[in-house]
């Protein structure tokens, strides 16, 4: 059932080998951030001062330092996800996806996306507070990353009961 990797599969390696290496990167940027926003905090504060005149710095850069905490498990999330599709891919790779370590892979997966949701809803109230400081931050509320969360745990489940049959069936012949 060996079946040579096709260009697709050798591109999504590719791709989520790369993204894997851009969120940790983002990840050592936002480590960085956190000790550099108290170092140039007066800095920040006559940044903000001035672009929109309105903002008051005085709210503001707690709310950002708390941002970039909570974006830290944001990045984990993100990791675990792309690493769980990186080792689904491989299966594919290999010639047979429908083993049993990938349905715990897309539980995880969908575990991941979940966290990313609920990280987005915090975002989202973060947003709102930084609006109330005088910022201009944009945050909308999507259904299709929930869509999406439901959609892997059912996935999820079809991958555990597949491979049970799968197994079932071998053991009767």
């Amino acid at each position: 059932m060996l079946q040579p990797p096709t260009a697709a599969l050798g591109a999504s390696r590719f791709l989520l080998k790369l993204l894997r290496v851009f969120n940790l990167a983002t990840g050592i940027g936002l480590v960085l951030a956190i000790p550099a926003s108290f170092l140039f905090e007066p800095q920040f504060v006559a940044f903000f001062s001035k672009k929109p005149p309105s903002i008051d710095p005085s709210w503001l850069m707690p709310i950002l330092r708390t941002w970039i905490v909570f974006a830290l498990p944001m990045v984990a999330a993100v990791h675990v996800l792309l690493s769980r599709l990186l080792d689904v891919v491989e299966t594919v790779g290999s010639g047979d996806p429908f083993v049993p370590e990938n349905a715990v892979r897309l539980k995880t997966i969908a575990w991941c996306a979940l966290a990313l949701q609920v990280l987005e809803l915090v975002f989202g109230v973060m947003a709102t507070a930084i609006n109330a400081a005088g910022s201009n931050v944009e945050w909308k509320f999507s259904l299709t990353g929930w869509l999406a969360v439901v959609l892997l745990f059912v996935l999820a489940r079809v991958f555990e009961e597949g491979t049970q049959m799968r197994e079932d069936l071998e053991a009767m012949v």
